[in-house]
């Protein structure tokens, strides 16, 4: 689960309900509206999306993406996402969450486990952390990757798996970065799929997320006829080119045929 932004139509109706970034020269010359996206890591499927204004608060865009998470799955996410109350919303979904959290967060260490993780506990306030009181059992696991050059001096994790021998630190901390998978993913969106367009066309905000949830919808198909052929041929879907599978698609397209939008009389 993850954010970004993108440009849309220098139209005042844009503008009051997406707004504009601010920038050094005060501010940009397009306003942007932010995006939300939960997509399964593996295949690049855009499972839910969401639209909102760029100064909207990134959960309040991304919480809605909720609905779509399931008890046979698990939700990764960075650290924007972390706190008492987005925590508990995930939980109530039924699926497992491993999501970063900043290093402001305090977990004091309740017991510490073979695999050098530890539980502790997540609290609404500090005067319940104080109290001991309304907190959620959460394991925590922190790693370096002294061998990265531009890595951070230490990552921590939150996760519901609390069982060390069923999902191991180093094997939970290895699969997290497979959430980076989700760059690729707007990378496709953006560059790809809108032919290097610097904005969106549309000059309304309901024709505007008319005009994404089209493009996400799009992007979907590409990866169901990529999910397709690679299960047929017998190969990794990883190894297939989105580019060009999507180049393939524009090349067939005109062949199709028109497809009435009406019912015939």
């Amino acid at each position: 689960m993850d954010g970004s932004n993108f440009e849309v139509p220098d139209e005042q109706e844009n503008v009051k309900a997406f707004g504009y970034p601010g920038s050094r020269t005060g501010q940009s010359g397009y306003p942007q509206a932010q995006c939300a996206i939960l997509t399964e890591c593996g295949s690049h499927a855009i499972l839910d999306a969401e639209l909102g204004a760029y100064k909207q608060a990134e959960w309040d865009v991304a919480a809605p993406l909720l609905r779509s998470l399931t008890p046979d799955m698990l939700c990764m996410a960075d650290r924007g996402f972390v706190g008492y109350a987005h925590w508990q919303a995930g939980l109530r979904t039924g699926a497992q969450l491993l999501w970063r959290m900043p290093k402001s967060l305090i977990l004091p260490v309740e017991k510490t486990l073979d695999d050098g993780s530890y539980l502790s506990s997540l609290y609404p306030s500090a005067g319940d952390r104080k109290k001991r009181i309304n907190g959620i059992a959460v394991r925590v696991i922190e790693y370096t990757l002294p061998q990265v050059s531009d890595s951070e001096p230490m990552y921590r994790l939150l996760t519901t798996l609390h069982n060390e021998k069923v999902a191991p630190a180093q094997a939970l901390a290895t699969l997290y970065h497979e959430r980076w998978e989700v760059e690729w993913v707007f990378d496709e969106l953006k560059t790809h799929l809108a032919q290097r367009r610097r904005v969106l066309r549309s000059k309304t905000p309901e024709l505007v997320r008319q005009e994404f949830y089209g493009w996400v919808m799009a992007h979907y198909a590409v990866r169901w006829l990529m999910y397709q052929g690679a299960t047929r041929a017998g190969i990794p879907g990883r190894t297939l080119s989105f580019t060009a599978n999507v180049q393939v698609l524009r090349r067939n397209l005109p062949h199709a045929g028109v497809i009435s939008p009406c019912a015939p009389k």
